[in-house]
């Protein structure tokens, strides 16, 4: 009796794989439409190849979405997210525990529609210069733009936002684009902003430094530096 109730708990376990609900389907259905018509307004039509670019801002707490069709130079910027949470502080991420948001160019890498954070893409970090900087401590990994809003050196996003972020990526890999660039920087890099920085953090002055023209020459002619 007691192996005949195991096997049908076994067996009933079994039948509930795979009917999870599929969130990315779930993001489809009730985001594409919107997402459609804000593409539409930058004259990229439905199922036309783009290029998707993310921009996030730390101090703002904010994410851009940059996006521009095949045949154009410049990006125009889609739509911004506020960031619901993230953790520790300006700067860049030096170990693996410290809790730090990393700040620099990277890509995305991974799609998980089954995160534990709803949705999420995972980011390359670390990167070569991450490495480098870490020095003799373990980098660390694992970073993501991901739903929810609870922070350990990822961007939270909330779940109802993630959607939307995540299709999109979604749909620019589908079309093609096999790099899809994410900058994060620690506030907007005005030549104001940095002596602010630069006063209250000098310690990051040379990487900031290095960091800086990147933001500069995107705000100058809205195309990633070379």
């Amino acid at each position: 009796m007691k192996y005949l109730l195991s096997m049908a708990i076994i067996l009933l376990s079994l039948s509930f794989e795979g009917c999870e609900p599929d969130r990315a389907e779930a993001a489809r259905t009730e985001k594409l439409a919107k997402l459609n018509a804000a593409l539409a307004d930058k004259g990229i039509e439905v199922h036309e190849a783009f290029e998707l670019f993310f921009r996030a801002f730390k101090k703002e707490k904010s994410l851009e979405v940059w996006v521009k069709k095949l045949t154009e130079d410049q990006f125009n910027l889609l739509k911004t997210y506020p960031i619901c949470a993230i953790s520790g502080v300006l700067g860049p991420k030096r170990k693996e525990g410290d809790r730090q948001v990393p700040e620099g160019v990277y890509q995305i890498n991974r799609f998980n529609p089954k995160s534990k954070f709803y949705l999420s893409l995972g980011l390359n970090y670390p990167n070569e210069a991450d490495i480098i900087r870490a020095k003799d401590d373990p980098p660390g990994g694992d970073i993501f733009i991901h739903g929810g809003c609870a922070s350990i050196g990822c961007l939270a996003m909330t779940d109802d936002l993630i959607k939307e972020i995540y299709l999109l990526a979604e749909m620019a890999r589908d079309a093609g684009q096999t790099q899809i660039p994410v900058h994060i920087f620690p506030t907007k890099m005005t030549d104001s902003n940095m002596k602010v920085l630069l006063t209250e953090m000098p310690e990051h002055e040379d990487f900031w430094g290095k960091l800086a023209p990147i933001f500069q020459t995107f705000e100058e002619n809205k195309r990633l530096f070379d």
